[in-house]
């Protein structure tokens, strides 16, 4: 038999919130079964949450994330695939461009902070 989470077992297995969880439902990344007011997560739901993890680690909004695992559905593994090279692609000149502006902020608060200790000690 399959593994089934309850739906506190789900939130503790992945670390999130109730709200988070429900969340996740009613924007349809999930779709736990329902016995009356219970619901349970199969291996499918446990696989889509830890692609929705990694997926907001790196950054992704979650409905690129739906809409990626909506391709798997309809369209199967290989454009998922594809998909995914091309929303890394964007996400990674993304995360590039925001690692400039960190850079260049960095530089900017180092050099303020420079000029004002020099200008205590002269």
């Amino acid at each position: 038999m399959t593994e089934r989470l309850s739906f506190k077992e789900m939130c503790a297995r992945y670390d999130v919130t109730p709200r988070t969880l429900r969340y996740y439902e009613y924007i349809e990344l999930l779709q736990p079964e329902r016995d009356g007011r219970s619901r349970w997560y199969g291996p499918r739901e446990c696989a889509r949450m830890t692609l929705i993890l990694r997926g907001r680690k790196f950054g992704f909004q979650l409905e690129d994330i739906r809409q990626w695992l909506l391709i798997y559905e309809k369209e199967g593994t290989e454009a998922q695939m594809k998909a995914w090279i091309d929303l890394a692609d964007g996400q990674l000149a993304e995360l590039a461009e925001q690692r400039r502006q960190l850079d260049e902020a960095i530089d900017e608060l180092q050099r303020l902070r420079d000029d004002t200790a020099d200008s205590l000690k002269g």
